[in-house]
């Protein structure tokens, strides 16, 4: 299925002449993939084309890869790879000391190199290889050498340079324009200037190709938070950081393991930033914004308006339990609160089961009514202790609820009103466990808790909650 040539040494001294000496002294190697799908981790490869430049000349090399999945239909229609085509071609595991040996000690040249680098990482993994060579992007490459282009596809730089396309999307096909478009480089550049070049750019993280570097060199090496936006500015994702521009080149550098993490950087068009007191204001400053701006990437820290808690209240000696939400005025103050639900269904699941954990009576506790007979369902299959008909006494079952949901009860605000929580200069103002803002002045973070109430966030009770347990001397009672 693979198949490998070697350019004629007539051509050979031609096509060499322009990229030689650096191919001698910098042996590299130009792969296009064809894949299943985008994400490195979950998608597979259906094709791959290397083509090696080095001292002893050009080789071409190509294979079909059994990708062990079917193949979507509208990149069968893409690639014109089908499902019959990859049936009987070798795996990439039967493939992996062929290729790794093909590429060893190569710059890896890639359009959005990040992409292809990816899926080879990620396969490279699955067979137990290393996998970390150079690399270079040619999209980063001619915005770096044809700044005067506002477009640097595949297709935009093979229409400008007038390179000669033989098979579009299909590996080999795609890696032999890189290699046209290389060598178009030497030929209206001085090789000094695109040595310099690419030793700039595969000594930088791999940002995406649309992204510009300008604003990664203005991010502050400070505590704060991140945000990434895509098309259309679109908000991506959300993060904090005690190191915000090592914790946003973390996103260009790493190996993308994750393929949440690939997608994130590919997509990625716009960087803002801002900067916070400390790790304190920016894990606040994280969750409000998370709130607001719901990030496509952020699944934690989302809007939190359904989440409710379970209060106890007695009821003819008795203690019953009824559903309240955030929405109620003593939700952060109430000592008899438990629970922290995502939703009502959550939550009722959730008692339900742990009454029947502890042998506690549904009817006593509100989940369930009787209706004609005395005793409640669980009684019936031993799993109450009859706290609904007497065999138990109220004051016996009230104990053990209370005992038994000791564990789940909801820390109420410490404070008879709002405080703030002082952090390198700065004042983080809190109230019931909502965070109303950061300011510099006592009489600033008065006027903040003038605005009015604030709703229960239980991202700020999980975060202040555990910052008031380390840091109990840093409150300023308002």
């Amino acid at each position: 299925m693979a198949t490998s040539s070697t350019l004629p040494q007539t051509v050979l001294s031609a096509v060499l002449s322009a990229s030689l000496p650096f191919a001698s002294r910098f042996p590299i190697a130009f792969v296009d993939l064809e894949t299943t799908g985008g994400a490195a981790t979950a998608d597979r490869i259906t094709e791959i084309g290397i083509i090696e430049v080095d001292a002893d000349g050009v080789r071409e090399w190509s294979s079909l890869v059994n990708p062990q999945a079917p193949i979507p239909e509208f990149i069968q229609q893409l690639t014109g790879i089908s499902n019959e085509m990859v049936a009987d071609a070798p795996t990439f595991a039967e493939l992996a000391d062929e290729i790794s040996a093909r590429l060893e000690g190569k710059i890896f040249i890639a359009h959005n190199a990040r992409f292809d680098h990816g899926f080879l990482k990620n396969e490279f993994k699955r067979t137990g290889h290393a996998f970390r060579p150079a690399v270079l992007c040619t999209v980063r490459l001619s915005r770096k050498l044809f700044p005067g282009f506002a477009r640097h596809s595949l297709d935009a730089i093979a229409e400008r340079h007038r390179l000669q396309v033989t098979q579009r999307h299909r590996a080999l096909g795609d890696a032999q324009l890189l290699w046209q478009f290389w060598q178009k480089i030497h030929e209206e550049h001085a090789p000094e200037a695109v040595e310099e070049t690419v030793s700039k750019l595969i000594s930088r993280p791999s940002l995406p190709s649309h992204l510009d570097a300008a604003q990664i060199e203005a991010i502050p090496s400070t505590h704060g938070v991140y945000l990434f936006y895509g098309a259309n500015g679109m908000p991506l994702y959300i993060g904090k950081a005690n190191n915000l521009r090592r914790r946003v080149l973390s996103h260009f550098s790493g190996d993308h393991l994750a393929s949440k993490e690939l997608e994130i950087s590919q997509q990625t068009e716009r960087i803002d930033w801002i900067p916070a007191v400390g790790e304190l204001g920016a894990l606040l400053q994280e969750a409000r914004l998370v709130k607001q701006l719901m990030p496509s990437h952020n699944v934690l820290l989302r809007d939190n308006r359904e989440i409710c808690a379970w209060r106890l209240y007695p009821r003819n000696g008795q203690l019953k339990a009824t559903l309240v939400g955030t929405d109620d005025m003593f939700f952060a103050h109430d000592p008899q609160l438990y629970g922290l639900f995502d939703n009502k269904r959550q939550a009722k699941a959730a008692l339900k089961s742990f009454a029947d954990q502890h042998a506690l009576c549904h009817v006593v506790l509100g989940l369930e009514k009787l209706r004609d007979r005395s005793a409640c369902f669980a009684s019936q299959v031993k799993k109450c202790l009859g706290a609904c008909d007497g065999r138990e006494p109220s004051d016996a079952h009230n104990a053990r609820v209370l005992e038994a949901m000791q564990p789940w009860q909801v820390q109420p605000w410490p404070y008879e009103g709002a405080v703030a929580l002082r952090e390198n200069g700065g004042l983080h103002v809190v109230d019931g466990w909502a965070y109303y803002g950061t300011v510099e002045t006592l009489e600033e973070a008065a006027a903040l808790v003038a605005t009015g109430k604030r709703r229960f966030d239980v991202d700020v009770y999980r975060i202040v909650g555990k910052w008031l347990e380390r840091n109990p001397g840093r409150v300023q009672l308002l």
